[in-house]
C-alpha cells in the first residue's frame, strides 16, 4: 500500500467512524458539524478519585520506567570521573545567532501583550497565539543552531515550510474529533462567522508541527535526555501482523464509539488515530514510528513525546492569561489544574508527539524525517 493509500484510508476512518457511530445509535449529526461549534451537548462526569488514581497509576507505569532508565543512566555515566563521558563527545558549536536574540525580544513583547489589558492594544490581544508560537519556533531553531551548527529552518527549509500546512490539517482533525467529546472549547468563537473562524483558527493551527518537531530536534542535541534508551526493552510483538490487526480493531471500534460514550472513551481522541495509522503502515509492510522498539531503541519515541509535553507546557502557559483562550471540561479527572489544563490531562501530549511524527513521516520526505527525529548521537552538542 502506498503512502497516499494509507493517508486516504486513515482520513476516511478517522473522519467517518465517529459520525457512523452517532448515526448507528440515531444521534443528531448536525450538532457535530456546526462550524464554528456553538452547542454544548456532552454532559461530563464529575471528578472521581478512583478513576483519577487508576489513570495516574497507568500513566506512571507507562512513563516511570523510561524516566527511571534515563535518570539512572545519567547518574551512572556522570560517576565515571576517570573516563571521558559518553554524554559529552567533542563538538564545535556556533554562537547564539542574532535572529535568536530578536526572536526572544519578539516573544517577550507578544507575551506581554497577551497577558495585559491595555486598551490601546486590544486589537492585538486576541491575535497573540500565532506571534508567540512563531517566536517559540524561531527560538528553538536558534538554540539548536547554536548547539549543533545547523537547524531545520535553514538547512531543511522545504521540509520546515511544509510542516505548516500539514500542521493545520492535523489540528483541524483533532478539532473535529473533539466535537464528539467536547473536552476543550474556545471562548468567543460563537460570535465569529464560518469564514472568520476558519481563517483565525487555521493560521495558529499551522504552528503546531513546526513547534513540536523543532523541539524534538533541539532535544536530540542533548544526549542526556534519552540516555540509556538506545538499548532498552525490546518489544518483539510489534512486528507481528496479528498485533497490527488487533491495534487496528481497537482503534476503529474506539473511534466508532467516542460519540456514544464520550465520558469513557475520550482518551482515544489522542491514542486512536496513532494506533490506526501505525497499524495500517505495519500491515502495508512499512516501518513505523514504533519500529525501533522492536530492537530496543526507545530514543525516538521518548524525544517526540517529551517534545510535545514541553510544547504543551508553553501552550497552556500562554493560553492561561490570554484574552482569546480555550478552557477544558474533562470527565473524571478535572482537578489539580496547572494553568487551565487538569494535571492528568498533560498525559495526552505524550502520544500526540508521536502523532506529529507520524504525519511528518507520511506526508513529507522520509529522509528529512529521519534527520529530524533520529540524530540523537550524531550531532555535535554543547
Amino acid at each position: 500500500m502506498s503512502r497516499a493509500g494509507i493517508i486516504s484510508i486513515s482520513l476516511v476512518l478517522v473522519l467517518g467512524l465517529p459520525l457512523l457511530g452517532v448515526l448507528w445509535v440515531g444521534g443528531p449529526l448536525g450538532r457535530y458539524l456546526e462550524f464554528p461549534p456553538r452547542t454544548n451537548y456532552v454532559q461530563h462526569e464529575p471528578f472521581s478519585w478512583p478513576v483519577f488514581i487508576a489513570l495516574s497509576i497507568a500513566t506512571a507505569l507507562a512513563v516511570g520506567p523510561i524516566l527511571l532508565r534515563v535518570v539512572s543512566t545519567n547518574f551512572r555515566l556522570s560517576s565515571l570521573i576517570t573516563q571521558p563521558s559518553a554524554l559529552n563527545p567533542p563538538h564545535s558549536c556556533s554562537s547564539f545567532p542574532w535572529w535568536g536574540w530578536l526572536s526572544l525580544v519578539w516573544t517577550g513583547l507578544w507575551w506581554g501583550i497577551a497577558w495585559t489589558r491595555f486598551p490601546g492594544l486590544s486589537v492585538f490581544q486576541e491575535q497573540t497565539f500565532t506571534p508567540l508560537w512563531l517566536g517559540y519556533i524561531m527560538i528553538v531553531n536558534a538554540v539548536t543552531f547554536s548547539r549543533t551548527g545547523q537547524c531545520m529552518m535553514f538547512h531543511r527549509p522545504r521540509y520546515f515550510l511544509s510542516l505548516f500546512p500539514f500542521s493545520a490539517v492535523l489540528w483541524w482533525t483533532f478539532e473535529y474529533l473533539n466535537r464528539f467529546v467536547q473536552n476543550w472549547y474556545y471562548i468567543g468563537v460563537a460570535e465569529l462567522s464560518s469564514i472568520e473562524y476558519l481563517i483565525r483558527a487555521t493560521i495558529p493551527f499551522s504552528t503546531v508541527l513546526p513547534a513540536v518537531l523543532g523541539t524534538a530536534e533541539l532535544l536530540t542535541s542533548y544526549p542526556r535526555v534519552s540516555a540509556g534508551l538506545d538499548q532498552y526493552k525490546q518489544i518483539y510483538f510489534l512486528q507481528e501482523k496479528r498485533t497490527s490487526w488487533l491495534l487496528l480493531t481497537v482503534a476503529c471500534f474506539g473511534l466508532l464509539g467516542i460519540g456514544w460514550w464520550p465520558n469513557y472513551l475520550f482518551p482515544l481522541v489522542w491514542v486512536g488515530p496513532l494506533l490506526l495509522v501505525v497499524s495500517l503502515q505495519r500491515l502495508a509492510g512499512r516501518t513505523t514510528v514504533l519500529s525501533p522498539l522492536v530492537h530496543g531503541d526507545w530514543r525516538g519515541i521518548w524525544v517526540l513525546a517529551f517534545a510535545a509535553l514541553v510544547c504543551g507546557f508553553f501552550w497552556e502557559l500562554w493560553n492561561w492569561k490570554s484574552l482569546a483562550h480555550w478552557e477544558y471540561a474533562i470527565p473524571f479527572v478535572h482537578r489539580f489544574q496547572l494553568f487551565e489544563m487538569p494535571l492528568l490531562g498533560y498525559a495526552g501530549y505524550l502520544p500526540f508527539g508521536l502523532e506529529c511524527a507520524v504525519i511528518a513521516e507520511l506526508c513529507l520526505d522520509r529522509q528529512d524525517f529521519i534527520k529530524q527525529t533520529h540524530p540523537v548521537i550524531n550531532n555535535g552538542h554543547c
